[in-house]
């Protein structure tokens, strides 16, 4: 039993190693995507900002335990953080508008069509699937330093306050004084 377990685990360090390669240091794909008001957020509007991209889906428990940990994020941070949670089409306006109410969230929510998603993600027919959440995070100029999908390895970074550790990396020592 203890073999299989290591094994398991020996290949999950594997895949969750793999399915983020090649995924972070680069420039951010633009987007502008609309929100539940169908107001659209375009990604250069917050250059300067460290900004966090979550793909995410409304049906999926991890999903809402870290948007809470990112509202929660965006109120300690401010307007030096901006939080994008981004949608796919499984996701429809009302079941957003519910997900906001209920979670009490007050970070931004846009819908993609897929295009989005798939660029960011490098997906193909031949890499077709993600897991969610999936989070992005790019620096004041617009480049992507991180990027990590959510496993039981990292699930740290996505419950509670694991997420303020990479953002005061890209904020720099006054973060915690401000």
């Amino acid at each position: 039993m203890r073999r299989v377990l290591l094994a398991f685990a020996l290949f999950s360090i594997t895949v969750a190693t793999l399915s983020a390669a090649g995924l972070s240091n680069r420039r951010a794909p633009g987007f502008a995507l609309p929100d539940v008001d169908l107001k659209y957020h375009d990604l250069a509007d917050y250059r300067g900002k460290v900004v966090l991209v979550n793909i995410m889906k409304t049906q999926c428990p991890h999903c809402t335990t870290f948007s809470k940990a990112l509202t929660q994020a965006q109120a300690k941070y401010g307007s030096r953080v901006k939080v994008l949670s981004i949608v796919n089409h499984q996701d429809t306006q009302g079941m957003v508008k519910d997900y906001i109410r209920n979670n009490a969230l007050n970070t931004t929510i846009l819908f993609d069509c897929g295009q989005m998603t798939a660029s960011y993600l490098k997906l193909s027919p031949s890499n077709p699937s993600f897991n969610t959440p999936h989070l992005f995070v790019i620096d004041g100029k617009g480049w992507i330093q991180e990027d990590h999908g959510y496993n039981l390895l990292n699930k740290g970074l996505f419950e509670g306050t694991g997420i303020n550790r990479v953002i005061d990396k890209y904020l720099g020592p006054t973060s915690a004084a401000d």
